[in-house]
């Protein structure tokens, strides 16, 4: 099966791309936001190192069977070198439990690269999430010895 192709913009562009597909369900643009090559890597919070485009794709196939993922990534914090991009976000994920829709925080980061395509993912990595946001470490006063 053919990837749609997505324009070769920014590591923004597909970063919002796979956000996008993943609040839709849309399995085949997500994964148009990976890169062509087979070292690519996903680990979802709590699971397993996913390598290559079948393991990645068989997960968010599995996931997306039972409805899309509303994240919405915060926080950016980006380093972009012009052929390497990593951005560390704050994934604010809605889940529904019993007592109704709560919100979960998860920390991700994004690793993009430059290829002849364009910008593409080639690793994701969430921490497991948790009920309230994670504090950010930078903004606390360094202790003194």
């Amino acid at each position: 099966m053919r990837k749609p192709k997505l324009p070769p913009g920014t590591p923004d562009d597909i970063e919002a791309a796979f956000y996008d597909a993943l609040q839709h369900a849309d399995i085949d643009r997500l994964m148009a936001c990976w890169a062509d090559e087979d070292d690519i890597v996903c680990v979802h919070p709590s699971g397993p190192r996913l390598l290559g485009h079948e393991a990645i794709r068989a997960t968010f196939e599995a996931m997306f069977a039972n409805g899309s993922v509303m994240a919405m990534p915060e926080k950016l914090h980006r380093h972009d070198d012009g052929h390497c991009a990593v951005h560390s976000v704050v994934e604010r994920v809605a889940v529904l439990g019993d007592d109704g829709p709560r919100h979960a925080f998860v920390l991700a980061t994004n690793v993009y690269i430059k290829t002849a395509q364009g910008w593409r993912l080639i690793a994701h990595h969430a921490s497991p999430g948790t009920r309230t946001e994670p504090a950010e470490a930078s903004a606390q006063k360094p202790l003194l010895h």
